[in-house]
């Protein structure tokens, strides 16, 4: 690609950051962006109801973390089209895949237990095509919650479909909660901790790991909170929310490394 058909391509997809800040509204950049890798950020899909069409969403939070951290943060609608899938993966650097509702359990092989709230068929089907083809491709990627939960079912893992009735309410996962990291992983060394406090939000959890994917934390019950891949390409899975948490060290730790990560790919 030539230098200035590149600068066009960056200059488009920047001005999707504010097409598709849908939900979040218009808050102010913390920090100008000057430059830096194009980070994707997945969003949810609400169906149109009646006269109210239908919405593509991303929490601000998430922006802004990829922002603080050098990167230039790109909201991806929810478009089922070939040529859309194919853009992201040729122009983005880095992504980022968010919460959301649950996977369905069919997706698994398994029947829906009574809690399961499933995502809308649009993003289903649209995410579940975009992760399969970014794991392939192999460029950095951050999954936040449902995003390490669906990567693990996209690499043919499974789900505990509901912890307070399979697991126990020993630990309450929608709140702030302690995480015993593995000595050595990829997240103790960012963290620079073999424990953290980390503020999550879920009823579900990765019960069968996927290919290529192993542990990196738990919390008291067993639950696995953290994933990274094995097979050498970056890849850092949480079940919390650090962009959330008002541990901004923490926060920076982690989307600083994707942003880093993708930055070498540039």
């Amino acid at each position: 690609m030539s230098d200035a058909k590149h600068t066009m391509s960056v200059a488009a997809l920047a001005l999707w950051v504010c097409l598709f800040w849908i939900g979040a509204g218009c808050q102010r950049i913390p920090a100008p962006i000057t430059g830096g890798p194009l980070i994707g950020i997945t969003s949810d899909y609400e169906q149109a109801k009646g006269d109210k069409s239908a919405e593509t969403t991303a929490g601000f939070a998430y922006v802004r973390a990829v922002v603080e951290n050098g990167g230039v943060p790109v909201v991806l609608p929810t478009v089922d089209e070939e040529r859309i899938l194919q853009k992201y993966l040729d122009t983005l650097d880095g992504l980022v895949l968010i919460g959301g509702d649950d996977i369905p359990p069919e997706a698994y092989g398994e029947q829906p237990h009574e809690t399961v709230r499933v995502l809308t068929k649009e993003r289903y089907e649209f995410e579940r095509k975009l992760i399969a083809r970014w794991l392939a491709r192999g460029k950095p990627l951050l999954g936040v919650c449902l995003g390490m939960q669906f990567t693990n079912v996209v690499s043919g893992g499974t789900m505990i479909q509901d912890i307070p009735s399979e697991v126990g309410t020993k630990v309450n996962h929608k709140a702030y909660h302690r995480v015993q990291i593995e000595p050595g992983s990829t997240l103790a060394k960012l963290l620079g901790a073999t424990e953290a406090s980390v503020l999550s939000s879920h009823h579900q959890a990765v019960d069968r790991l996927g290919k290529n994917l192993r542990p990196m934390a738990r919390a008291e019950d067993g639950i696995v909170e953290a994933l990274e891949r094995t097979d050498g390409k970056f890849g850092l899975f949480v079940q919390w929310h650090p962009e959330s948490m008002t541990d901004l060290a923490h926060r920076n730790a982690i989307y600083g490394d994707l942003v880093r990560a993708a930055a070498l790919r540039k």
